[in-house]
């Protein structure tokens, strides 16, 4: 039985996307006002640079995984896309769904998998995950449906907390590991889930390990770009065939 990582913890293939769903079951309610805390509002600029370099146009077709509270699938539709919204974690989708509804966006919004999309071949213009893939137990597999149901030439855009520069890394694991879990616990009620942040970042692939990872699902002319010092980067592919 095959085995991955859970933060630090090493669980069974089979109960990380359970173990997940847990985390967001309990922060769903104070999510976004934790992001807005423990980014110092930061977040909101690093989802408007990821929005501007998907180089959406009015018309297209959107698909954004791990859609959570729906940050990125509110802006796409704000520029004219056609949005739909997926997310594994009904609570979040939920969310998500009654935010561009009251923004006044009537999104589809689909409860799945990302590593088994109920969409067709070639469906998308653009694919997105925003801070979601990093939670995925098998990130290959889930990239190649993410490129799967592109079109050819769409874009897959990848949001995610990444490697920090190197003289930031003390100051940076003291913030996550200490200030976050006390941030969870007074906030959120819930220290344990913004600790398995913390480590989740730490699992993650590097930049130029995800690229790697992003051309070996099929994509073409990869590229990342780094913000506030690397602690996140924004990944962009096109589908060229």
């Amino acid at each position: 039985m095959a085995d991955t990582d859970f933060g630090f913890e090493r669980v069974a293939e089979e109960k990380k996307a359970q173990r997940v769903e847990q985390v967001f079951d309990r922060v769903a309610g104070r999510y976004d006002l934790m992001n807005d805390l423990m980014s110092f509002g930061l977040h909101r600029l690093w989802k408007a640079f990821a929005v501007s370099v998907a180089r959406i146009r009015p018309g297209e077709c959107v698909l954004d995984v791990a859609s959570g509270s729906g940050d990125l699938a509110r802006a796409f539709a704000a520029r004219g896309a056609r949005v739909w919204m997926s997310d594994i974690n009904g609570p979040m989708l939920a969310r998500g769904r009654d935010r561009l509804f009251d923004a006044g966006h009537m999104t589809p919004a689909v409860r799945c998998d990302a590593e088994r999309l109920p969409f067709g071949n070639a469906s998308f213009d653009c694919v997105s995950v925003g801070f979601g893939l990093r939670n995925m137990t098998r990130k290959d597999t889930a990239l190649a449906e993410m490129v799967r149901v592109l079109k050819s030439g769409g874009r897959l855009l990848v949001l995610e907390f990444s490697q920090v520069w190197k003289p930031l890394q003390k100051p940076y694991d003291l913030y996550s590991f200490h200030v976050l879990p006390w941030l969870g616990e007074k906030v959120a009620g819930d220290a344990a889930a913004y600790r398995y942040l913390a480590e989740s970042i730490r699992m993650h692939p590097d930049q130029p390990t995800l690229a790697a990872m992003l051309e070996r699902s099929g994509l073409e002319q990869v590229e990342y770009f780094n913000l506030a010092a690397g602690a996140v980067a924004v990944h962009r592919g096109i589908k060229l065939l």
